[in-house]
């Protein structure tokens, strides 16, 4: 071990003792369980903010356990697929995964809900409302209630995707109509009722979908992001703002059988490597897009702006949807009325408390 990846350990043990309370041996390992965990991840780990994180996750448990608690990622479809990390983390199959759990919105009605939610909280919003306002606690209950053997930890959080990549402008909700396009979690099931044909497919298989046309239009992420993945080769009019995902949140999925084995001090090291993960993941996220936006008009891409009367109708149909979900599950009508409540009570902060963008 070099002098520098020495440094790094003991700085990585000291911050997570600083943290959790533990208690240092006299040789600086913490006295957590080992642990040899697969981590299969829905999105490539080079993926900034939004695969970045896991890895990042994986290493600093390495490191602050003093090499008790190994994590090992596997890239997308490598160890199992990226739409089939929950039922794989709850069977045992795999003992932990990463993933945005948004994709099994139709296994459980509710987790969109702490995935992305159109028009909802913005990230550090929604991360006030998961800490402090018993979002955590709502999750484990959401899988618990539909007989799924995970424990789930908010570990990487971005901000607001683009409102997709497309062919032509969007001059009106009738242009989507017919379109074939894919996209994610509850946004999909509002532009289905506009006349969509809607699909979902991983990221990795988007830009040979739109070159083939067997798409004609894509969300996928931000802008960083989507321009890795080639859709501005492709495409070229990019819409804002992401009315369907003002915040993208991932999580690390734990077998219910191994978390119960860790001890509290484990416990704790996960839960704060996560939260570091999830501010590292939004600082990554933030400090990126200016600077991609500024270089689409040499790439030839238009940015559009959506017209607020667009957003409006947008937002109603929304509306519509989150009933219609509430009406059909429990816990779904309970965790949203929860973030409705907060969220309304969060807009009299905002409103006052923030600088008004045109200044």
């Amino acid at each position: 071990m070099n002098l520098k990846h020495k440094i790094r350990k003991l700085a990585g043990i000291a911050v997570t003792a600083a943290i959790t309370g533990a208690v240092l041996s006299p040789n600086l390992v913490l006295a957590v369980d080992k642990v040899r965990w697969r981590m299969p991840i829905a999105f490539p780990s080079n993926l900034p903010a939004l695969g970045t994180p896991a890895q990042y996750a994986a290493e600093q448990l390495g490191l602050a356990s003093g090499g008790n608690m190994q994590l090992r990622v596997y890239e997308p479809g490598k160890l199992v697929p990226a739409f089939d990390i929950l039922a794989a983390v709850s069977d045992g199959k795999t003992e932990a995964g990463y993933t945005w759990i948004g994709y099994d919105q139709g296994k459980v009605a509710a987790v969109p809900l702490f995935a992305a939610v159109p028009f909802g909280l913005k990230p550090w919003a929604f991360m006030a409302w998961y800490y402090e306002g018993g979002g955590h606690d709502m999750l484990q209950e959401v899988y618990a209630n539909k007989g799924f053997k995970v424990h789930a930890e908010l570990c990487g959080i971005i901000g607001p995707e683009t409102a997709g990549w497309y062919k032509a402008p969007l001059e009106s909700l009738k242009d989507y109509e017919g379109l074939k396009i894919r996209f994610a979690g509850l946004g999909g099931k509002v532009i289905q009722k506009l006349g969509a044909s809607v699909t979902m497919m991983p990221g990795g298989e988007l830009f040979q979908a739109l070159e083939k046309g067997t798409i004609d239009a894509t969300e996928f992420s931000l802008p960083v992001i989507d321009q890795s993945l080639g859709f501005d080769k492709v495409v070229k009019f990019n819409l804002f703002p992401g009315w369907h995902q003002p915040f993208t949140a991932q999580y690390m999925l734990v077998n219910k059988g191994e978390w119960d084995k860790l001890g509290g001090d484990g416990k704790a090291l996960v839960r704060n490597v996560c939260m570091a993960s999830v501010v590292k993941g939004l600082a990554e996220s933030e400090y990126q897009q200016g600077a991609v936006i500024a270089g689409f008009a040499e790439k030839g891409v238009t940015a559009q702006k959506l017209p607020l009367e667009i957003l409006t109708e947008l937002k109603r149909i929304t509306d519509e949807v989150l009933a219609e979900e509430s009406a059909n599950d429990a816990d779904f009508k309970r965790v949203y009325e929860s973030q409705q409540a907060f969220q309304k009570q969060y807009r009299l902060w905002e409103g006052l408390g923030y600088l008004p963008s045109e200044l």
